[in-house]
């Protein structure tokens, strides 16, 4: 089984490309240090299996994880995530993630994880795996409603994340202008002018009622966009 592995943090990836090789039937052929690097060796190299840390820079495991499931739906994705949230697991998956697998278990699970993503089945570490149910049950319809409707998506306080607000495409320049890169830097990045990044702005400030970069970073970093480091 070919293994792609991405993480931000080289001697997480060092260790588990030491661990994973250790078994026989397996070998990682690339590593990758963030999301948008992550996309482009699935789509270089073609492994069977993309190991995907959740939290990455330029762009996250999630958004990762979509572009990827986008372009070669055969390849499989597992997520790995120090996040057991409800949130974090059920976008992963809605993004085409098979796995989730959180960073503090056994390093048995990701063996197991890897092995039951390439026979096609869905593996979730054990903690998260009752918070997927939950997130089923809270989505069904309310017993006894006269009108039969769903409850409704976003956070426990019905406040609608940024899954839910923006596109994935504002969700990529919202996470570059949180980490600090300039618009013309993000054009660049995702090969866009710069008026188009400059309108993006514009609607995410228009539907997140925001104002001012410093609000913008603080809501990426709150809904797990981006990180602090």
């Amino acid at each position: 089984m070919k293994v792609l592995l991405a993480d931000d943090h080289r001697i997480v990836r060092e260790g588990l490309r030491s661990l994973l090789e250790s078994q026989p039937d397996m070998q990682v052929v690339a590593e990758a240090a963030d999301g948008r690097q992550a996309v482009e060796m699935a789509r270089d190299v073609s492994p069977d299996v993309v190991v995907m840390d959740v939290a990455m820079p330029q762009l996250n495991g999630i958004e990762a994880t979509r572009q990827i499931a986008a372009d070669e739906p055969g390849m499989k994705v597992v997520a790995l995530s120090m996040h057991s949230d409800r949130r974090y697991v059920s976008e992963a998956l809605k993004a085409g993630a098979s796995g989730y697998v959180l960073k503090d278990g056994a390093f048995d699970e990701l063996i197991s994880a890897i092995r039951a993503v390439v026979a096609d089945r869905v593996y979730l570490s054990p903690r998260v795996a009752g918070v997927v149910v939950d997130d089923y049950v809270r989505r069904l319809p309310q017993r006894g409603a006269a009108t039969g409707a769903a409850t409704p998506s976003g956070t426990d306080d019905g406040r609608r994340n940024v899954f839910d607000t923006l596109t994935p495409r504002e969700r990529e320049v919202l996470q570059l202008m949180a980490e600090g890169f300039a618009t013309k830097e993000v054009a660049h990045r995702l090969h866009v002018s710069v008026k188009t990044v400059e309108t993006h702005r514009r609607q995410i400030m228009d539907k997140l009622d925001m104002h001012s970069v410093a609000e913008l970073t603080k809501y990426a970093i709150r809904e797990g966009l981006t990180t602090l480091e």
